[in-house]
């Protein structure tokens, strides 16, 4: 890699140190942007007058297309600004740098300190110019498999960059692309799994609980919950509005669970099932909360499917406590980490008589005594779950 030969007498860095450090000493930072943004002042040390940066970066998550990384001259840590799905769709996409580089373009470069009439018409390069910036260059960041970056460095160098400058910068790409793939192939997992299995789950699985049944016993608070009718609904709805439903559905049900410090294990079809571990404080008290919030929020729900002439949705909640195995089931090749156990078993059950007893929301003796005088609950008797001998005592909660 071409580095600036010279070391710049303020700072007694060059070039080369850059490259030794991107190569050498980053292993332990696990951020891309906390890596960027030293990154710049590294460049900055060895005579690369940066004085804005910014990383765009598309990403594999269920809310956001992308993020971009922006680090300005005397900022020690970059700032991270999430981009929605529809992006491409708006005015500041649309003939942007990136909208370039993504269409294609090898590099993206502006002179600004011209005749602003006679440059590229974009409001990028306004803000660039309004912040005394004097010289913009951006590229595209290849990683493998074709996906497709973008890095953009300014200056308000008069006269901007040096040729010597944008071939360093031109070369450091490269090593840039490698490092930062890193750190998002990381994230990208950490994410995937968060998203697909819970974040406690996939905290566990990245710390090596891959092996068919490895796994702990938790003591914990199950919660199910199920939806009434969903087979009708699938069979005479049009297929996007079955899907649209069932979205809605579980945000109602699960953004409440997570806010109290649930853990959503799984989807099943129209049913969820989640923990609320002991071992937090509160943990049976935090449940009831967030069933008490998934339930207004599937009442809003249910008003505005009423608006559109849609049925409202029933469903039933049963809640158990007790010891669970948590861990890796499944085939040699193909595993699922989630619970099982008899408390399991009895949440489901007690999900299913609250068809029956027309109650939503039932939970067990075992649960109700952990929070017996903070909520008040409605006795209902003892009566017979399927695959347990003796009867068991009952109680719904309305929230």
């Amino acid at each position: 890699m071409t580095a600036p030969s010279n070391v710049d007498p303020a700072t007694g860095h060059s070039g080369s140190d850059v490259v030794h450090w991107l190569l050498n000493e980053t292993r332990d930072q696990r951020f891309i942007d906390n890596l960027f943004a030293e990154l710049c002042v590294r460049l900055q040390r060895a005579g690369i007058p940066v004085k804005r940066a910014s990383l765009h970066l598309l990403i594999q998550h269920p809310q956001w297309l992308g993020a971009r990384v922006l680090w300005v001259n005397g900022m020690q840590e970059a700032t991270i600004t999430r981009v929605d799905y529809d992006v491409q769709q708006r005015p500041e996409y649309i003939g942007s740098p990136v909208a370039e580089l993504q269409g294609g373009a090898t590099e993206v470069r502006e002179n600004l300190e011209r005749d602003p009439a006679q440059g590229r018409q974009h409001g990028v390069y306004r803000e660039l110019r309004a912040q005394g910036l004097t010289d913009y260059v951006a590229w595209p960041m290849l990683h493998t498999l074709g996906k497709r970056h973008a890095v953009a460095f300014s200056t308000n160098r008069p006269g901007g960059f040096e040729d010597s400058h944008i071939a360093f910068l031109r070369n450091l790409l490269p090593l840039l692309a490698l490092v930062s793939e890193i750190r998002m192939k990381n994230r990208l997992a950490r994410t995937l799994l968060e998203t697909y299995v819970g974040s406690h789950a996939g905290e566990m699985i990245l710390a090596g609980a891959t092996r068919r049944g490895s796994g702990t016993t938790v003591h914990a608070a199950i919660v199910i919950c199920d939806l009434r009718d969903f087979t009708k609904i699938s069979d005479n709805w049009p297929r996007d509005d079955v899907i649209d439903l069932l979205n809605d559905y579980f945000d109602a049900l699960s953004e409440p669970i997570l806010r109290h410090g649930g853990e959503i294990l799984k989807f099943m079809g129209d049913g969820l099932l989640a923990i609320f571990p002991l071992s937090e404080p509160k943990a049976c008290a935090n449940l009831l909360h967030a069933v008490t919030e998934a339930r207004q929020a599937l009442a809003a729900l249910n008003d505005k499917n009423s608006l559109a002439g849609g049925a409202p949705l029933r469903y039933g909640i049963g809640v158990h406590v007790g010891d669970v195995m948590y861990g890796n089931i499944g085939s040699r090749s193909r595993l699922d980490f989630t619970v099982i156990g008899p408390a399991v078993n009895m949440a489901s059950r007690l999900e299913a008589l609250t068809k029956q007893l027309g109650k939503p929301v039932l939970l067990s003796r075992a649960f109700a005594d952990l929070v017996s005088g903070e909520f008040k609950l409605e006795h209902v008797g003892e009566h017979q779950v399927r695959g347990f001998a003796e009867p068991i005592e009952l109680f719904a909660f309305h929230g």
